[in-house]
């Protein structure tokens, strides 16, 4: 009997170890380990998932794409080559080489981050790789201009646009001007009704002083072909195209209009409240008082 106590006392022993000794807590660098695993496996499940709701013929695709390669490079002399070695797209690699035969710049690394093909992550990938070489950088301004003279010998002749007259493919033979710009300008072209100064090319979006400076000359301007405002007769749809106008300051020229009468003049639609003295100025140029 006694032996059989001591056998059954000796079997559960290590049960009773184990409740009253909890089992060892993770030291902090088996924790750390942990989590690491965790997140790469959480990581590998969404990669998992992400890549099963590709089209079979997508991530076929996707298997042809080089493997992106890093390696000192100069922004503006780089190839189309080189941008898609550094895992550009075709039409990525594209767009950063029209910048700079435009006479675009690259003259410090950060000015990458303005161009929207190249995302965040591209930018963190290549910072260490760019390197700038200020000295070829005056040299390959003539060199650039003389290749694109070559390339486009429409565009090196110096040739003058009418700037209210134009359409796109004329606009195009403006040297700095590509075929992104040329429909900007038309769009605002149509909005305002004509250009009546040169200046207000600066309102097109993405046309900064540089840019200005490099096309204005090429430029000819004839006010006389703007299209005018009848301001006393014109509606609502008519008034909302315009760039200057918002939609309260065009209810309030229309209400002005209806409780006082017709516009006589410019000192009239200055009296519109809401219209500041500079929107007023703007589109004095456009405005015709003519009665119905």
């Amino acid at each position: 009997m006694v032996l059989m106590v001591l056998t059954l006392i000796i079997s559960a022993v290590p049960y009773i170890y184990d409740w009253a000794v909890p089992p060892q807590q993770n030291v902090p660098e088996e924790i750390e380990a942990l989590k690491k695993l965790m997140l790469l496996e959480a990581q590998r499940q969404r990669n998992n998932s992400y890549h099963k709701d590709w089209h079979p013929a997508v991530r076929e695709h996707r298997k042809s794409f080089p493997k992106p390669e890093l390696f000192n490079f100069d922004p503006n002399t780089a190839s189309g080559a080189d941008w898609q070695r550094l895992g550009l797209s075709e039409k990525q690699a594209a767009v950063m080489l029209r910048y700079t035969a435009n006479g675009g710049r690259f003259r410090k690394k950060e000015d990458l981050q303005k161009m929207y093909v190249i995302s965040p992550d591209n930018y963190a990938r290549f910072e260490p790789y760019i390197q700038i070489d200020k000295a070829s950088l005056r040299l390959n301004k003539t060199a650039k201009v003389e290749a694109a003279g070559n390339s486009y010998p429409a565009k090196s002749k110096a040739i003058i646009v009418a700037l209210n007259s134009a359409d796109t493919l004329e606009l195009q033979q403006v040297k700095g001007i590509g075929p992104a710009f040329a429909r900007r300008i038309v769009k605002y072209r149509e909005r305002l009704g004509g250009f009546y100064t040169p200046e207000q090319l600066k309102e097109v979006f993405g046309m900064d002083s540089l840019k200005y400076l490099e096309i204005k000359d090429q430029l000819s301007l004839d006010s006389r072909q703007l299209h005018p405002i009848f301001i006393n007769r014109t509606g609502f749809e008519e008034l909302r195209a315009n760039p200057y106008l918002s939609y309260k300051q065009i209810n309030a020229i229309l209400q002005y209009r209806k409780q006082h009468g017709n516009y006589g003049n410019i000192a009239d639609l200055k009296k519109v409240a809401i219209l500041p003295a500079a929107t007023v100025e703007k589109l004095a140029p456009y405005i015709s008082f003519e009665h119905d």
